[in-house]
């Protein structure tokens, strides 16, 4: 790692701001490549950019040197794992107020029209019944249909709803996202920490057992597997 890095990332670690935004300024070249990698999933590119830009100051905050490895092979495994996070707990999905307000008078008119000519009425006549173009009408009526179909019994087994088809499947999308991220993650610590992960957690040996095979004492690698957690649990 370069000198004026590691002065920088130490000085910001101290609370220097001016050295925080000289580091952020230096890499949001990087933080710009990972948001690409997250374009269209429902969210504006600025606002991805400014959500790995905490993931990059994170980065610098926790930054530990004794890894022996450039900041930016550090960083990326906690950039993306904020965007990540912002994108699982925002929702890709988003409907708007005035969608939804929308769709509760259309539903409220419709029902009404219903009632009184005992047939659905056409989209034409939503339009004209709401004061709204036909293309409104649409995409109200879109953007509801999942939410009102979501609990309906897809056959006569009423425990099978979409709503449980879909919480199953975003299950497992997270779980192998999970798994993606991790590994993106393992590959940034040095070569012997990825030694002591692959033995404790893949192989299943003991912290004994791993510093036989790895030549370090018992006390080292656990000291070692502490911080390699703590690193992993702030990049995921």
């Amino acid at each position: 790692m370069q000198n004026d890095n590691i002065t920088l990332i130490k000085k910001a670690q101290e609370g220097d701001k001016s050295a925080l935004e000289q580091l952020i300024s230096q890499n949001m070249g990087l933080v710009k490549k990972i948001v690409l990698r997250f374009k269209d999933r429902g969210c504006e590119y600025d606002d991805l950019v400014q959500i790995g830009t905490i993931g990059m100051i994170k980065a610098v905050k926790s930054f530990d040197f004794s890894f022996n490895t450039v900041f930016s092979t550090y960083a990326v495994p906690l950039i993306i794992g904020e965007i990540r996070r912002h994108l699982r707990d925002d929702g890709l999905i988003k409907v708007s107020r005035t969608v939804k307000k929308n769709g509760i008078d259309i539903l409220r008119k419709k029902e009404e029209f219903e009632k009184n000519n005992s047939r659905e009425p056409s989209i034409s006549e939503l339009a004209e019944l709401c004061s709204l173009s036909k293309e409104d009408i649409v995409t109200a009526l879109d953007a509801l249909s999942p939410v009102r179909s979501l609990q309906e019994p897809l056959s006569n087994d009423e425990t099978a709803t979409l709503g449980n088809i879909i919480k199953d499947e975003e299950c497992e999308i997270d779980k192998l996202t999970e798994r993606l991220a991790l590994k993106e993650a393992l590959k940034t610590l040095p070569y012997e920490q990825q030694q002591i992960i692959y033995l404790r957690y893949y192989k299943d040996l003991s912290q004994q057992q791993t510093g036989d095979i790895l030549g370090l004492t018992q006390v080292k690698v656990s000291r070692e597997e502490k911080r390699i957690m703590n690193f992993l649990r702030n990049a995921l």
